[in-house]
């Protein structure tokens, strides 16, 4: 579409060269005019965010990167029909006069909202189709069209904001790290396959057929082989790329991490270097809400899942839970009593319910147990000096009146059971303690609550094959070194390894690392791993721990999750530009995408594709 211009009216007569002098197409940003400014000639380009007919006057309201500045034109302007044609999100050029606007028309919740420019000139640089999706509202619209259209998405309002927050918190991060003596490297894409606990993208190679690289899970022997470089304190904000399901709290494809490593450290060392990092950011961005203050409290691995069920506890919920298995063996609550009897395993554990003690509350979580696929949710509840309820009635008064006072409980409070193996009910024991904590207002919403979780068991036991697995890094240093690994049950090895979480949310995990090729050898011999596999997988790291390898360790808070926190949004793809949707599609740019069949064979690739099922007409 042409242009449409026409000169300024009589009201507005500029100098002769004026337009000649004007930027091309702004003298101002759309969220830069200010009052002083009444009376001056300006140039706005920007997309029309909103119109509003007013009889004789039509507004506009212009929109760019910056801001929004409120624009007017007169019934009798030789312009009016072309404005008032205009669709939203087409781009223009408007020209004309800044004019104060009345005391009563004074928007305050503008910075522009004490002027608006007097439409003289008007040209339409990009015409806009109409629109899948209104830009100038914040209503809630399918994921996959939102995805789709990524580009009009992100003119939205929040979604404009919560990326430019991305940003601001990676050059935050960027200049806290450097003032903490880290120095910023960067690290291959294209490179072998690790076992970090996914799997990998794999990209085959033309020039070597039958091979491939893999992009990296994370960078974590490159920056290990760092340290033993001799860069002693490294960062980077990394790419990483792992072949896994979408989840609220993941992106499928590929995530940033601020990935660093450190030499010559302990444990301690790691968390005082990047408590203050995490600190700063959470406060300068956190729009005044409390941040737990350096030194984060510290929880082992096995009381995070015995008090909150989870190893990513939210200590916002004030509830821990108790194992009582004590209580109800021999007791007359027979279910309970059998269960604890026909296998070692089982425990009771009690959540604490303070302020919960109604039938009806009790009665609203039984429901929502059932709904969540349990057979229950088994409670007592406290009123008038005694517990009330089926379990205190089987239990009977001195053993519920035994179970209150050790769990802290009194008239007006209630607790929950819940009983079995706990690698089997922990998962929904954690989620009935967020629940009864949101439900009675006992969760404070409004803060960001830092813990380490420390401790871990150094492997696992495969409940599918059996076998004994790596339960978190492989490359983390055994607590007790070798002679834990030669004479120790696996099982009851623990590790230097650790996770740093923030409201029920895991920003990273770290370690101090493995630098010792002996232990190395040892540890994955217990995994199942022949020192030639070690040799072949590991040959890199393993060269180098043989000429000199300082003790390091460190972690990698994720980026997405931590703008997702300060954003106060549940979803990793609302604070990413472009994100895959869950089936790590990019919908936007159509890929995965079918390559041209001389594009295999290039490759020396030949596709065995499943089986596609039949369609019915």
């Amino acid at each position: 579409m042409a242009p449409i211009s026409v000169p300024f009216s009589p009201r507005f007569r500029p100098s002769s060269n004026y337009l000649s002098l004007m930027h091309a197409y702004r003298t101002h940003t759309c969220g830069q005019l200010r009052l002083r400014d009444a009376g001056s000639p300006a140039r706005l380009s920007g997309w029309v965010h909103r119109k509003r007919d007013h009889g004789q006057l039509l507004f506009l309201d212009l929109r760019d990167h910056y801001g929004i500045t409120q624009c007017v034109i007169d019934a009798s302007s030789p312009l009016f029909a072309a404005a008032d044609a205009l669709r939203l999100e087409t781009v223009v050029r408007l020209t004309g006069r800044v004019t104060a606007r009345s005391a009563d028309t004074v928007n305050p919740n503008l910075p522009t909202g004490e002027v608006e420019l007097a439409i003289e000139a008007l040209d339409v640089l990009s015409e806009a189709e109409p629109l899948p999706f209104p830009v100038n509202s914040e209503a809630d619209y399918p994921e996959d069209i939102r995805l789709a259209y990524r580009f009009l998405d992100l003119r939205r309002e929040r979604m404009h904001a919560n990326i430019m927050l991305r940003s601001k918190v990676i050059a935050s991060i960027r200049r806290r790290m450097v003032e903490q003596g880290f120095t910023e490297f960067q690290t291959p894409i294209l490179t072998a396959s690790s076992p970090e606990g996914a799997r990998d993208y794999l990209v085959p190679s033309r020039l070597h057929p039958g091979k491939f690289y893999a992009l990296p899970q994370a960078p974590q022997q490159f920056k290990q082989l760092l340290m033993v470089a001799g860069f002693d304190r490294y960062f980077q904000i990394a790419p990483c790329f792992r072949d896994e399901a979408g989840r609220a709290d993941r992106s499928p494809g590929e995530f940033y991490q601020l990935d660093f490593e450190m030499s010559y450290v302990t444990q301690d060392d790691v968390f005082a270097a990047i408590e203050p990092v995490l600190y700063g950011i959470f406060e300068e961005f956190g729009n005044g809400r409390p941040v737990t203050a350096p030194p984060f409290p510290r929880i082992a691995y096995r009381d995070a899942i015995e008090r909150y069920g989870t190893d990513k506890p939210d200590l916002r919920n004030p509830i821990e839970m108790r194992d009582v298995t004590g209580h109800f063996r021999g007791s007359g609550f027979r279910v309970f009593a059998s269960m604890i009897v026909a296998d070692a395993a089982v425990r009771v554990w009690a959540i604490p319910a303070p302020g919960g003690g109604s039938r009806a509350f009790c009665d609203q979580m039984n429901s929502w147990a059932q709904a969540e696929g349990q057979p229950g949710l088994a409670y007592i509840f406290f009123r008038n000096g005694e517990g009330a309820g089926p379990v205190a009635r089987n239990l009977g008064p001195a053993a519920t009146e035994t179970l209150r006072q050790e769990l802290e409980l009194g008239d007006g409070d209630a607790v929950f059971f819940v009983c079995g193996a706990p690698r089997e009910f922990s998962a929904f024991a954690a989620a009935a303690r967020l629940r009864i904590g949101r439900e009675l207002g006992l969760t404070r919403e409004r803060e960001f609550s830092f813990c380490w979780v420390v401790d871990f068991p150094m492997y696992e036991r495969n409940p599918e094959t059996g076998l004994i697995e790596f339960s978190h890094n492989p490359f983390s240093m055994p607590q007790g070194g070798l002679e834990a690994l030669e004479t120790r049950d696996p099982l009851d090895i623990l590790a230097y390894q650790y996770d740093i979480v923030c409201n029920g949310v895991e920003l990273s995990s770290g370690a101090i690392r493995n630098h010792r090729p002996e232990i190395m050898y040892k540890a994955f011999a217990i995994a199942g791993y022949s020192a030639a596999e070690v040799e072949s997988r590991f040959s890199g790291m393993l060269n180098a721990f043989r000429y000199g390898a300082p003790p390091h360790g460190g972690s990698a808070p994720g980026i997405d999750r931590i703008v997702m926190l300060l954003a106060d949004t549940p979803n990793l793809r609302e604070v990413v530009a472009f994100p895959m949707n869950q089936q790590a599609q990019d919908l936007l740019m159509n890929a995965p995408a079918p390559v041209p069949a001389e594009r295999l064979r290039e490759l020396h690739l030949k596709l065995d594709l499943p089986p596609q099922r039949e369609t019915k007409p």
